[in-house]
């Protein structure tokens, strides 16, 4: 099966981020704060977050924030976008330094996103999408706001997304999708509202996205990629479901990704690596309970230490 390459992904994780001025760091510029997010992450996941400086994250951070709206861009100038601004909330928890935030401002903005219908904008320009809806409650409860929003029209939005094979789509009537099922279920297990899925018909859904080379895909007829070793992963353990896949083929695939000369994981072997896919691949791991790895909360997408550290220390 192979080995981990732990220490050589933290290497490539470091080295990305002192690349600035090269090509790929400048395609994916507007991403840079969810960047942040998927290496700190996966560096914490292998014990090495020691690997950065935590004061000179937390300024860039916080110089990637809208003063006027409250919320986070992707990059220091950018727009503000939920997307971002939850990548913010879970780095500074990351790095146990929430206390910068002005709480009520970034609550204020997330908050303010809710539409009469439950569902969350991902910015002021309206797209809707479960993805939102998913961001949104995440970062209010690890902030301690959920107050600030129709809870249960927020629920009620999301169950009308369900489709008739269990699974979830981006709105009503969409297509369901491994990634908008995270979404959907991770709301529900934050809300306390898991009782809206039907866990067997889902984890069948589920289930059969396990491809003949072990791993998994986002929907039917499509290729497996090591992203969805979190996407459905998560999913199946916070239904309970997750015996009811091969784990140790999953796991074969993740290691078959790994470039084990220069570090980094890919979609899929032989292809290139990047930062997202080291870390849902690092992070599909930990929920499959590999030596090493810390474990990773399915629904926070956070090691399980700092969830409970910002729940349970106070």
């Amino acid at each position: 099966m192979g080995e981990l390459e732990g220490k050589k992904h933290v290497q490539y994780i470091v080295s990305v981020e002192k690349k600035k001025d090269s090509f790929e760091a400048l395609v994916i510029e507007h991403l840079r704060l969810n960047g942040a997010y998927w290496g700190l992450t996966t560096l914490d996941l292998l014990n090495e977050i020691e690997a950065v400086k935590p004061d000179e994250i937390v300024q860039w951070i916080m110089q990637c924030q809208d003063i006027g709206s409250g919320g986070f861009g992707g990059n220091v100038g950018h727009d503000p976008h939920l997307l971002y601004t939850l990548s913010a909330v879970q780095v500074l928890a990351l790095l146990n330094r929430l206390d910068v935030l002005d709480i009520d401002k970034v609550s204020d903005y997330v908050a303010g996103l809710q539409n009469e219908d439950g569902s969350f904008s991902g910015d002021m320009w309206g797209e809707v999408d479960t993805r939102f809806s998913y961001i949104a409650i995440c970062c209010l409860s690890l902030l301690g706001q959920l107050s600030k929003i129709n809870v249960e029209s927020a629920v009620n939005y999301i169950v009308s997304c369900k489709n008739l094979d269990g699974g979830f789509g981006s709105i009503p009537g969409g297509e369901s999708h491994a990634g908008q099922i995270f979404c959907c279920v991770g709301t529900l297990a934050i809300t306390g509202s898991l009782h809206h899925v039907d866990r067997d018909l889902l984890g069948w859904w589920l289930c059969e996205r396990q491809c003949k080379d072990g791993g998994l895909n986002g929907r039917p007829e499509k290729l497996a990629d090591v992203c969805y070793s979190w996407w459905v992963l998560s999913s199946l353990v916070m239904i309970d479901r997750v015996h009811w896949i091969d784990k140790e083929k999953l796991t074969r695939f993740i290691l078959n990704c790994q470039d084990k000369e220069n570090g980094g994981i890919s979609d899929r072997p032989d292809n290139a690596v990047d930062v997202y896919h080291t870390y849902f691949g690092v992070a599909g791991l930990s929920l499959l309970e590999y030596p090493g790895i810390k474990p990773i909360d399915p629904a926070y997408a956070l090691p399980v230490d700092v969830v409970n550290r910002i729940f349970f220390s106070k």
